[in-house]
């Protein structure tokens, strides 16, 4: 293979080559890191390692890159491939020492790279920044510096600090005890061919016993090398742990909130006297109503039509085949499931939505008792067994830290992107479609986040699956079964 940058001048200041350290074995993210690489773990429904790419290709025009692999680098190669489908060229280069630290990059980078390139630490999240900035870099360095503004002491001190004098790095100090300026150092490095000689000079750190590329660059600044500071703009974070994870998605899906459009679907069965209301409580809260007929015969789809509703009048195998084919037809990037008897109300959609910001997925309870209306179709049986089943999930899948207390409530939101990753798995078409959603979003530990809603009386017509005690234990038998199957990973 004709090595990268051959016959390039030296001198050139622009970075050409990407280089995407993806070795890592992600310890801090447990569980998460361990059967996925710490670097395709999503952040907003896109793996970490694809916004890399993404902006080497569209903010840098960088189309050659090289993918540092190791812990589970099979699956990081099987993923991406070649790169064609992203529009690059990604070749794999397999880091044997991953575990001597992050330096030794370097050292597997020099046999491939021969002309200024960008580095990237892939476990780290940017948002609006301006890497695209980073082609009018000047000519003369050794290494340029990624940092980002903060008066976060504790940000720095998980990360890196930086010491800027006359607009030069002076000094970098990892994980520092005391953590000072205004700065934090990022996983975004410029390097010119120099700095491998500074990797190969570098002693093992007397703290981590590893090659920590922190001192391969402070050697580098010893040695008189010109290292300069880019100042990052946007949001940075590194994403280390399950609180990073979690504060990256938050950020990620609040930047733009507003941006994402709200399906509202509706599984709907001869239910004329209560979808009108339904529909006139929620249409001005929502982009879209998708009402599940199953071919009513007292007009529901009808009355739907009227008051602006898209309704797919079809025969449906129940409950749970209405809601998957219901979300199925939607087109919004947040889905949200209501009953059609009006026993849930748009005031409470806004929590749903807020909550959303946090997690992939959100449940409503109606086990509440101070939001439970008189004469709603609650009693202390039916809620006291939500609890219990609930219970028994949490029992079941403790180690994913779930926190249920109702199993059985249609009103939830959910990330489009979510649903499709559990789609294929959603195989009840009864009631019991409720529990597996929640099932199936923590099989691929997802994060599940239950609130209060309100719960009212029904208006017309009776339930389909609780109209009396007899329908409620059999609903319920319905639903341990399938917790038994899914947690004897039978389905």
């Amino acid at each position: 293979m004709k090595p990268a940058g051959s016959g390039i001048p030296r001198h050139m200041a622009t970075p050409r080559i990407g280089v995407v350290a993806a070795a890592g074995r992600g310890v801090r993210l447990h569980p998460r890191s361990v059967h996925t690489p710490k670097v395709m773990v999503e952040v907003g429904g896109k793996p970490l390692l694809t916004r890399h790419l993404e902006r080497l290709r569209d903010d840098l025009g960088i189309r050659e890159v090289y993918v540092i692999i190791g812990h589970l680098g099979d699956l990081v190669r099987n993923a991406y491939g070649d790169g064609h489908h992203l529009g690059l060229d990604i070749r794999y280069v397999t880091n044997p020492d991953v575990d001597r630290g992050l330096g030794t990059a370097l050292l597997v980078a020099e046999q491939h790279v021969h002309e200024p390139f960008l580095l990237a630490l892939g476990d780290e999240l940017y948002l609006e920044s301006n890497h695209r900035d980073l082609v009018k870099l000047p000519e003369g360095y050794t290494a340029v510096c990624g940092v980002s503004p903060t008066d976060d002491p504790e940000v720095i001190r998980k990360n890196y600090a930086v010491n800027i004098v006359d607009g030069r790095i002076t000094g970098v100090v990892e994980k520092p005890e005391e953590p000072s300026g205004g700065h934090v150092g990022c996983g975004t490095y410029v390097f010119t061919p120099d700095i491998f000689r500074d990797a190969r000079e570098t002693p093992l750190s007397p703290r981590s016993g590893r090659l920590e590329l922190t001192d391969v660059i402070e050697h580098a600044v010893r040695r008189g090398a010109t290292v300069l500071p880019f100042v990052l703009s946007g949001h940075y974070i590194n994403v280390n742990t399950i609180e990073d994870l979690n504060l990256a998605n938050f950020l990620s899906r609040t930047l733009h909130f507003d941006r994402h459009r709200v399906s509202l679907v509706i599984p709907a069965y001869n239910e004329v006297a209560a979808i009108g209301h339904v529909i006139r409580d929620f249409r001005d809260r929502v982009h879209e109503i998708v009402v599940m007929d199953n071919e009513s015969a007292d007009g529901t789809g009808d009355v739907a039509r009227r008051l602006g509703a898209t309704v797919h009048s079809r025969p449906l195998r129940g409950y749970g085949d209405a809601l998957k084919q219901g979300m199925d037809a939607a087109t919004g990037d947040i889905l949200v499931l209501v009953e059609a008897d009006a026993t849930f109300r748009a005031k409470d959609i806004g929590k749903l939505l807020e909550y959303l910001k946090d997690a992939d997925m959100v449940i409503g309870t109606r086990t509440t008792r101070q939001m439970i209306e008189q004469g709603a179709n609650m009693d202390g049986l039916l809620r006291w067994g939500n609890v219990a089943v609930g219970k028994l999930i949490e029992a079941l899948w403790w180690n994913l830290e779930p926190r249920f207390t109702d199993v059985g409530c249609t009103y939830r939101a959910v990330w489009r992107d979510t649903y499709l990753k559990i789609r294929d798995y959603l195989g009840r078409t009864d009631a019991a479609f409720s529990p597996e959603m929640m099932i199936e979003v923590l099989r691929i530990r997802g994060r599940l986040i239950e609130v209060p809603v309100s719960y009212y009386r029904r208006r017309g017509g009776a339930s389909k699956h609780s109209s009396s005690r007899w329908h409620s234990v059999r609903t319920g038998l319905r639903m341990l079964g399938l917790i038994a199957r899914k947690r004897l990973n039978l389905s």
